[in-house]
């Protein structure tokens, strides 16, 4: 399997890295010893193993007295498919995540299994890339890549040449008396100069291949399933909201990465109430407690790193109950101090004007008996 250099458990704004579990998937493109797109051009007695082909490009020249052991495609549609393949074998390789970077000349080196990255790579003297049959060598030229004539490329152990790829972003160069392996993938144009030998593939996406008088050996054992492309997670939704008590909340976790990331919390407790669903990412539930609640979110798919992102949600307090109509205040005359008997009859009110009109009328009763009494004792109404 292809190891690819992470940290598991990274936290949040990790980038997503991708990763391969085998080799390169090179399509139709994987039958050709050379394929290029404007021209194929050979000096002297080249011997190819495999078919040999051009596409968009219509020229091949020099076959012979070059010689291929299958079968020539001058721009018919098998070149055609062999060329998109390629190209979509470039784009996974460049693709990948590289276990180290800013790599220059490779000489001297035991290299294992990885995806290995520089501007200009090169090659001057003996690299030894060793594994086993699964193991997979992934090259990163970003500009050019520079196979010098005393270039020496051993794979040990069970590894197979068949598993060793070069992706150049420009052009590749192969020295006179270079002993080079591996399937080259140019996004330009590939040179072979004199008598340099490949186990392999010069594999050009846009421009020529040059060969003068090489040896193309076709590599062997290549019966290894084509990898599978994953990429790890990055949490991609913005931060859950605020939310209420009492009321439903609901927020959906989201994750790039292939295959389909799971979630889980990884610290902290949600708002109590509500969970999350590992599947989907989505959190719902219907807040009971109010607070500031932090938490952390990992999203996983098995391609490391992990992605983790911390989150602090509020719940607000719940609002009072709308279905009870307050209760409005009594506007009235104070309560007298002290016991009271119980009402006996209706209330008729009592106001001052009242109170007077009823000692008017009392101290009218009883001074006209007086007044109207006669002298002796005698009196009359």
């Amino acid at each position: 399997m292809l190891a690819v250099l992470a940290v598991a458990g990274q936290a949040s704004a990790a980038n997503a890295d991708t990763a391969i579990d085998g080799p390169v998937d090179l399509g139709t493109a994987a039958q050709f010893s050379v394929l290029g797109s404007s021209t194929v051009t050979n000096t002297g007695l080249s011997v190819l193993d495999e078919d040999l082909g051009v596409s968009p490009g219509t020229s091949i020249t020099g076959f012979p007295p070059g010689i291929t052991g299958g079968t020539i495609h001058p721009t018919d549609a098998v070149a055609a498919l062999a060329q998109d393949d390629l190209t979509t074998a470039y784009g996974v390789a460049a693709s990948l995540t590289p276990m180290a970077t800013g790599l220059g000349d490779l000489t001297g080196q035991s290299l294992t299994p990885g995806v290995y990255s520089g501007g200009e790579l090169s090659v001057t003297g003996a690299l030894t890339l060793e594994g086993t049959a699964e193991s997979v060598w992934v090259f990163q030229a970003a500009s050019t890549l520079t196979i010098a004539s005393g270039a020496i490329i051993t794979v040990t152990g069970e590894a197979s040449v068949c598993n060793v790829f070069w992706q150049v972003g420009s052009s590749a160069t192969i020295e006179p008396g270079a002993q080079f392996v591996g399937t080259v993938m140019a996004d330009v144009s590939i040179t072979a100069q004199t008598a340099a030998t490949i186990t392999g593939r010069l594999l050009a996406r846009t421009g020529a291949v040059t060969l003068d008088t090489n040896r193309l050996i076709a590599p062997t054992g290549c019966d290894t399933e084509p990898g599978t492309v994953t990429t790890s997670p990055e949490i991609t939704s913005e931060a859950p909201p605020a939310g209420r008590a009492g009321e439903a909340y609901t927020h959906t976790i989201t994750a790039s990465g292939t295959p389909s990331p799971t979630y889980t919390v990884s610290s902290g407790a949600l708002p109590t109430g509500v969970v999350l669903d590992e599947e989907t990412g989505v959190l719902s539930g219907q807040p009971t407690e109010e607070g500031t609640y932090e938490f952390e979110i990992t999203a996983s798919n098995g391609t490391a790193p992990d992605t983790t992102v911390a989150y602090s949600v509020t719940i607000d307090a719940a609002l009072p109950d709308s279905s009870t109509p307050p209760v409005a205040p009594v506007v009235g005359l104070a309560a007298p101090a002290g016991p009271s008997l119980p009402a006996t009859g209706p209330d008729l009110g009592f106001s001052p004007l009242l109170a007077a009109t009823l000692l008017g009328l009392g101290a009218v009763l009883l001074f006209v008996p007086i007044l109207r009494r006669k002298p002796g004792g005698a009196h009359r109404l």
